[in-house]
């Protein structure tokens, strides 16, 4: 069980260094601030977040051990995501930033990190309309697993990253995207997986032979928020930190 070192809502940013079977917090609200990290997760509460189309996180969505938790077991069978869930949404949004956070996804499990998200329910009706998805899932028991491009650090249906990275499902991993003027990179456990160029003519090709070529915006504004995606299994997410850059 991981605890959040006591701290101010505010000045909840925290760090870790992990050894195999022990994880050490340390409070560097002080250093974060100092290299421009500002923390997205107070670790106490959904302050800063929205379900999409709503103006609070949905009841779903849950704060536990320093993490905040999709608790999924509320679902009709019909539908893909939870009943009183939802994508969770930054109230901010970023234009080249360097975001940082740990992911744990359940045993069969499916999410994702979507950014530039245009928050905009009125003309959007999911925020993967508009916002590109780093993949999260456990490889090996959901079916997106077995198809290229959706594995977990994948840009999803876009590029394929590199394999033998993600941790064994139920470990926490730990996911960075930076978007910064063009230039695209994933790292997944300190491990790059994808690095790209968006913008250009190779980026409008990738999304003209993807699932999202019928969506007119899609990861064509590269300016917008950042979701965690409510896919309909319980999924864990902390130390959720963004730099802009």
């Amino acid at each position: 069980m991981h605890h959040l070192i006591a701290g101010s809502l505010i000045a909840a940013a925290v760090l870790f260094n992990s050894t195999a079977n022990n994880h050490t917090y340390e409070n560097t609200t002080a250093v974060v601030k100092k290299k421009g990290w500002v923390s997205l997760f107070d670790g106490k509460t959904t302050k800063g977040w929205h379900s999409y189309g709503k103006t609070t996180a949905g009841e779903a969505w849950k704060v536990t051990d320093g993490a905040l938790y999709l608790d999924a077991s509320k679902k009709d069978k019909a539908d893909w995501q939870s009943k009183t869930g939802g994508d969770l949404v930054t109230d901010g949004e970023y234009e080249n930033f360097h975001l940082k956070l740990d992911w744990k996804i359940s045993k069969n499990g499916n999410s994702g990190i979507i950014f530039w998200v245009q928050d905009d329910p009125s003309k959007y009706k999911y925020v993967w309309n508009t916002g590109p998805e780093m993949q999260v899932l456990d490889n090996d028991g959901h079916p997106d697993g077995k198809i290229n491009k959706h594995r977990a650090g994948n840009l999803y249906d876009l590029i394929a990253g590199k394999e033998g990275v993600v941790k064994a499902v139920g470990e926490w991993n730990t996911a960075e995207i930076i978007s910064n003027k063009g230039k695209l990179d994933f790292i997944l456990n300190g491990v790059t997986v994808v690095s790209t160029t968006y913008g250009d003519d190779n980026w409008r090709q990738m999304i003209a032979g993807s699932k999202f070529k019928s969506m007119p915006d899609f990861a064509k504004i590269f300016k917008g928020h950042i979701a965690l995606q409510d896919h309909g299994g319980d999924v864990w997410f902390r130390n959720i930190m963004i730099k802009q850059l």
